[in-house]
Formats: C-alpha cells, sequence, structure tokens
C-alpha cells in the first residue's frame, strides 16, 4: 500500500473514532438506537428494579421481548410479542424516527411495534422504575403510549384493571398458555363495572371466581388484604352515579418489598411480595378456580351458602329459610341446583308482612345485576327500600368504612348467588316470609289460647301419670265407680296419715302427699 493511501486511511479511522457513538443510555432510547438481541442488549430502570430485553422462558428456545423483574431474572411480568415469538436471537427492538418502538425479526420484518400513531413528539423510550415502558418529550409525564396499558399477566403498583366508558379501552390481566409459553392462556382477570366493582377470574368466558365487591377498602372476600394496605393501598375509581372510567389498582408505599398480582396458567391468583432475606416470592393471598372449598364461584348454586370449615358435608348447605332443590343431588354433593324457599314471600302492592334474617360474616353474592346506591346514608335507609319493594329479596351496605355495616345500599332482586361464609366484617340481610321467625307473628291462634291449652295438657299427661302407678289412681278409680273407700286404702294412701306426707292444711283437715 502506497503511504498517500495509509495516511488516508489513518484520518478516515481517526474520524470515525470522533463520531457520537449511537449506544443507548442505561435506561432510555433515543431515535434511531437499538437494542439486539445478539449482543444481549439491554435497559436497566435507574433504580435497577426492572430489566427491559429479549428472553426464553423455560425449555423454549424462542425468543421473546420482555420486562423482568431484576432481583429475579425468570420472573416476567411483560411480554410485547406474546403470540409471535422470534425463532432465533437475530432479533432487534429499534425506536424509530416516527416516534415508535418496533420489533424486528432477523429478515427486519415488523413482528411487533408500540402502535403510536400520534406523531414525533415522543423523544425519547424510557424504562421507568415502576416497570414501566414509555415514550416520552423530556420530563413530561403525559405518555404518548406506556406499557401498562397493554398489561399481561401481572399487575404492578401503579397499573389498572377496568374500562373507559368514553374511549372503551378495557385494561385485563390474561394468563400464559404455560410455564414455557407466554401466548394469552385461557384465563382472564378483569374488573367487574356492573353493580359494585370486583374483580373475577375467567376461564374462556366462564366465571370461575369472584374476589366480592369493593367495599370502601378492600374487596368484601379477600379479608386478608386488610393485614397488608398499610404497604399497597387499593384504589377504585369510578364509584359515582356516572363516572366516565372505573378502575381498581393499587400502590406501594416507599420502603415497601416489591411486590405483583399475577394471574398464572392454572388459573390461580395471588399476591406475591420478594422477601430479601430469602431471596424468593411468598405469598399474600391466592385465590384459585381449581379450589375445592368454597372458591370456585357459584359452588353451592342459587340461594346456596358456602362454608369451608364445613368439608364433612361437602361445604356446602342452604341460606336460612331454604332447603335443598333436589335432595338425592345434594347427598352425591352437586348442588347446581341450589336451594328454594320453605314458605313462600307475602308481599303485594309494597304491603307485606315479611321480615329479614341476618346471615352474618359472608362474602356478598354478585352485584353484577344489583342495584347500588352508594349515597345512601344508613343500614336503617336501605333496609326501607327493599322493604318497600316486594321484587328485593337481600340488602347489605355498600361501605364500611368507619366500622361494620355503615352506609351505601345493596338491593338484590333476583337469585343470590356465590354466598360464602368467610371472615368479613358485612353481613346480608334475607327477605323471608314472618313464618320462618316463629313467635306470635306466625300464630293462627291468640297467645292466652295456645298458653291455657298447654298448662291443661300437662295437668292432664301429670295425672294419667299418677293414676296408674300410686294408689291415688285406686282412690279415684273407686270413686268414679261410686263405692265407699276403705279406711285401709286411704292410711295406705299417706303412709299411715304421716307427717312427713303432709304438704298444706284445709279448712277442716290436713293435705297429704300420695
Amino acid at each position: 500500500m502506497r503511504p498517500t493511501s495509509q495516511l488516508l486511511l489513518l484520518l478516515f479511522l481517526a474520524c470515525i473514532s470522533l463520531l457520537p457513538i449511537q449506544a443507548p443510555a442505561a435506561d432510555k432510547l433515543q431515535k434511531g438506537q437499538n437494542l439486539t438481541d445478539s449482543n444481549g442488549d439491554t435497559l436497566l430502570s435507574a433504580g435497577g428494579s426492572f430489566t427491559l430485553g429479549f428472553f426464553s422462558p423455560g425449555v423454549s428456545t424462542k425468543r421473546y421481548l420482555g420486562i423482568w423483574f431484576s432481583v429475579s431474572n425468570d420472573t416476567v411480568y411483560w411480554v410485547a410479542n406474546r403470540d409471535q415469538p422470534l425463532v432465533d436471537k437475530s432479533g432487534m427492538l429499534v425506536f424509530n424516527d416516527a416516534a415508535t418502538l418496533v420489533l424486528l425479526d432477523g429478515a427486519r420484518r415488523t413482528v411487533w411495534s408500540s402502535d403510536f400513531t400520534g406523531g414525533s413528539s415522543a423523544s425519547v423510550a424510557q424504562l421507568l422504575d415502576s416497570g414501566n415502558l414509555v415514550l416520552r418529550n423530556g420530563s413530561s409525564v403525559a405518555y404518548p403510549w406506556q406499557s401498562f396499558d397493554y398489561p399481561s399477566d401481572t399487575l404492578l403498583p401503579g397499573m389498572k384493571l377496568g374500562k373507559n366508558f368514553w374511549t372503551g379501552t378495557e385494561w385485563q390481566l390474561t394468563s400464559w398458555r404455560s410455564a414455557d409459553d407466554p401466548s394469552p392462556g385461557e384465563y382472564r382477570r378483569t374488573l367487574e363495572t356492573k353493580g359494585l366493582p370486583e374483580l373475577i377470574l375467567w376461564r374462556g368466558n366462564v366465571k370461575t371466581h369472584r374476589s366480592g365487591p369493593y367495599n370502601g377498602l378492600y374487596f368484601n372476600g379477600v379479608p386478608e388484604a386488610s393485614t397488608y394496605m398499610n404497604m399497597y393501598p387499593l384504589h377504585v375509581t369510578g364509584l359515582t352515579a356516572r363516572p366516565t372510567e372505573i378502575t381498581y389498582g393499587y400502590t406501594a408505599e416507599p420502603g415497601a418489598p416489591l411486590t405483583r398480582v399475577v394471574v398464572n396458567h392454572t388459573g390461580v391468583a395471588e399476591r406475591l411480595v420478594w422477601n430479601t432475606d430469602t431471596g424468593a416470592w411468598i405469598s399474600f393471598f391466592s385465590r384459585g378456580a381449581r379450589d375445592i372449598t368454597c372458591d370456585a364461584y357459584g359452588k353451592c348454586g342459587a340461594f346456596g351458602l358456602c362454608d369451608p370449615e364445613a368439608a364433612l358435608s361437602g361445604f356446602c348447605g342452604c341460606v336460612p329459610g331454604f332447603r335443598p332443590i333436589s335432595t338425592s343431588a345434594w347427598q352425591m354433593k352437586q348442588y347446581v341446583g341450589g336451594c328454594q324457599r320453605d314458605a313462600v314471600l307475602e308481599c303485594r302492592a309494597g304491603k307485606t308482612t315479611d321480615r329479614f334474617k341476618v346471615v352474618p360474616g359472608v362474602k356478598l353474592p354478585d352485584t353484577q345485576n344489583a342495584t347500588v346506591d352508594i349515597d345512601v346514608a344508613s343500614l336503617e335507609e336501605c333496609k326501607a327500600r327493599c322493604y318497600a319493594n316486594c321484587s328485593c329479596l337481600a340488602y347489605a351496605a355498600a361501605d364500611i368504612r368507619g366500622g361494620g355495616n355503615r352506609s351505601g345500599c345493596i338491593l338484590w332482586t333476583d337469585a343470590i348467588v356465590d354466598l360464602r361464609l368467610i371472615d368479613s366484617k358485612q353481613d346480608l340481610y334475607l327477605r323471608l316470609s314472618k313464618s320462618e321467625f316463629g313467635g306470635p307473628s306466625v300464630s293462627l291462634f291468640p297467645t292466652w289460647i295456645i298458653i291455657g291449652v298447654s298448662v291443661a295438657l300437662i295437668i292432664i299427661l301429670v295425672l294419667l301419670a299418677f293414676w296408674f302407678s300410686t294408689s291415688i289412681g285406686q282412690l279415684i278409680l273407686w270413686l268414679l265407680e261410686g263405692h265407699a273407700v276403705c279406711l285401709c286404702i286411704i292410711r295406705k294412701a299417706t303412709g299411715n296419715f304421716s307427717g312427713e306426707n303432709v304438704i298444706g292444711k284445709g279448712g277442716f283437715s290436713d293435705v297429704y302427699m300420695v
């Protein structure tokens, strides 16, 4: 090579070395930057809690773009290309000039994108220490796109489930198909927005578990939430007459351990908390579709009551005033038919003699078809509303803040479904016929007649007992037949007129016990 050529080559290399290298910052991608799987590129959130990169789940060799907990590399909370895996390590994530995140395969075909059409207002893609991957412009917190709006199987602090009624947007969790396959599985967890907000676990289109309605503090069927609310307070929005959005989420107090709520591929929803001492996740609560006790939705049928302590009887019984529709089916522990009333209600045109029976300490029934008024001031007002409506079958307080059954009103006019005993501060008030309560209200005769007849029957029974077992029986028989009474009989009956048998004195003689 000529000296001139060598000099030109050296000058070229020197110029190249002075050019800025388009490598991503630790937690950001600028426009034109990328992450390449073959290089092992990742983004690490500023606090180090979360990592964005490529991974293969379990024993699978397929490649996915996801976000995981840095303390637990196999705990992936979000997956971009869930149902479009890459076949090798040729994948690349690019933040392009159109301010869109694009995942490309080895042939540089688009596999996934952030699908942002808001123009170039976003100047950077950043992985926040909350675990949220966002597109943003400078320090603005108005994100044109964020991963929190597209949950996988996990809910983190700051995320939400629910529905926006203006846009139609819904947020829900969907399980993985298996431990090695993050494609959408058969279980979903959604927030029911009819009635009172409550969390529903679905298998396909079938309800498998229900959390119970939100009671102002926590979901009624998850009372253990009260033990960790100081670390992870719940937030439910939309408890107004005409909400634009109804959502549920939670936050983490400063210093609280890492936590997640996950729906796994077996149909179990649970809250897990990271234990730094053991380096493992521990369960704070777990609810599942395959629970054999009382978690399975509607286990005991309409008007059934599930008792998790009653294993010997199959856990199921009927609410007060009801009996199984099919006794033979219940004996075989088949409860789908549920229960029926022992006595019909007596209510016509708002006039009624019905009364209410309290069923204490329960997960309240499904509220999907219930009427809810959060502004009712007291339980007594709620009772009056139910009493005046012949279609109302039960009522309960909606809000327990301040202690006990306080305010708000839930009215059920349909079958009572998915009721279970639980360590709860809420009670259900069930409408029954007055005949179910006993006492004067169910009597066909005045009280004095019942008492008089009862006393007469007792006296007759006592006399009959003595008739056949003592000497007085002989005495009475002789008297009834018109015979004279032998003194020997009287002596024998009174113990020879013993003073020990005297029980009183009349006007003419002593009265003896015989």
